[in-house]
């Protein structure tokens, strides 16, 4: 459970990485209303999951999940570059996040 809580965790932070961009510097109500909300849940679960979890597989889980969930969505919604060398560095991030899961009991 504390695996499938600390995935959740790192969706919220792609959600509230991508809803600054739509904050506009945080001057755009519901946009920043989300982000916060997101941030908000992201951590709280993210502590949730560190109660079972190595403090160190976890946030690197949080942050490799965000980070590979944000490029992915960079792409499709603000048409940010594809090319080789970004699905290169994804696909490295996600070996390294497979690997801490395997290396963690």
């Amino acid at each position: 459970m504390p695996w499938i809580i600390l995935v959740l965790a790192g969706l919220f932070e792609v959600g509230w990485a991508i809803g600054l961009k739509y904050t506009e510097g945080f001057t755009r109500l519901w946009p920043t209303v989300g982000t916060v909300a997101a941030m908000v849940i992201s951590l709280g679960l993210l502590g949730l999951a560190m109660k079972s979890l190595p403090v160190g597989t976890a946030y690197a889980i949080w942050v490799g999940v965000g980070a590979v969930g944000t490029v992915i969505l960079g792409i499709v919604l603000f048409h940010e570059p594809l090319n080789a060398m970004r699905m290169i560095s994804v696909g490295l991030i996600i070996a390294g996040l497979i690997g801490l899961k395997l290396a963690t009991p």
